[in-house]
């Protein structure tokens, strides 16, 4: 099973909305066949790693493990638990149930039902964390969110800025910066409020990294940003929340939401429907404590610069201790975890 999730990792940033599935197929004590889930629409692991075996006669002796359950469902793919049960495979063990409405044990049930026999639960915990988005976006019914920070020696995440002064205040290097964008490649969606658009006028994609952009997605509750900001370039996808009914251009989607209600719950919902499985919400002060005080976030990523503000806009404050502690690029990261 170990395996099965180091194989899954590899699928990182290419297989949202799926799962991350690893397989791996073994005959008396020996791995015979292996493989992952490598993209949305392409083949599963369990495929891949039948598919990887030599001599598909094994197969009738072999025993199958994959970290996840089984789809029993025609997608964009035929039902794994078919492939698997037409093979006459005996033993199958399993890491978690996929818990999404379309299968719910209903992979396990089958397998059962075609003779096979069925080991659940093994190293569960870890199958559940490697597939934490997946399983939040189904079981809570909104994305996964992860919030980021930088914050100054003395907690500050920005300066006071003077009328007219535009452009972030790096707290981070270059190094930190590109990490920052390998997260943008592996998360479905990028959030910022309107006062972060303006001011640093970030352009919110993937530049320090491979991988492919997130949805933007920004708050403006009066549809006042000016229309030369990055965020309206229309080159990648991008959808604003706001309280007018504007029509959509290519690549920006105008969203309209009750701003005299819950905005957070709302915007969720919203993603929810859309199929975003996971956000980085990057800024700013206000939007992030949002977040927190609502105690609608799973995960928190903090960088700890070594410059002095003095002043300025405090940084949230989280009243937990860290998951992890690490120094990355001369900065300190914590990462907390909202269990």
């Amino acid at each position: 099973m170990l395996r099965c999730l180091d194989l899954a990792r590899l699928g990182e940033g290419n297989t949202a909305p799926n799962p991350l599935v690893g397989s791996v197929i073994v005959y008396k004590g020996r791995i015979i066949g292996e493989g992952y889930h490598r993209k949305f629409g392409d083949s599963h692991a369990e495929v891949n790693a039948i598919r990887s075996v030599k001599n598909p006669e094994l197969l009738k002796g072999s025993t199958l493990y994959v970290n996840l359950e089984p789809c029993v469902h025609h997608g964009k793919t035929p039902p794994c638990t078919d492939l698997i049960t037409s093979l006459k495979i005996p033993r199958v063990v399993i890491g978690s149930i996929d818990t999404s409405v379309k299968v719910r044990g209903k992979g396990i049930e089958k397998l059962k039902k075609e003779g096979c026999s069925v080991k659940l639960g093994v190293l569960e915990d870890s199958c559940r964390d490697l597939n934490r988005r997946f399983f939040i976006f189904h079981e809570k019914k909104r994305p996964y969110i992860i919030l980021k920070w930088a914050e100054s020696e003395d907690g500050f995440i920005d300066k006071i800025r003077k009328k007219g002064s535009a452009g972030p205040n790096w707290i981070t290097g270059p190094l930190t910066r590109s990490l920052v964008h390998k997260w943008r490649a592996e998360e479905q969606g990028i959030l910022v409020g309107s006062n972060t658009a303006r001011i640093d006028n970030p352009m919110l994609n993937v530049r320090d990294w491979i991988g492919e952009n997130p949805v933007r997605i920004i708050i403006n509750k009066t549809s006042d940003l000016p229309k030369d900001l990055y965020v309206f370039n229309q080159r990648i996808s991008t959808i604003l929340f706001t309280e007018k009914k504007i029509k959509a251009r290519q690549n920006l989607e105008f969203v309209k939401i009750n701003f005299n209600g819950d905005v957070i719950n709302q915007i969720m919902e919203e993603l929810y429907i859309r199929e975003v499985q996971s956000i980085l919400v990057e800024g700013g002060g206000k939007m992030l404590n949002s977040f927190i005080i609502s105690n609608i976030w799973d995960e928190a990523r903090v960088f700890k610069g070594r410059n002095m503000f003095i002043q300025g806009i405090k940084a949230p404050e989280l009243k937990i201790q860290p998951f992890h502690v690490e120094s990355y690029g001369g900065n300190e990261l914590k990462i907390y975890r909202n269990l």
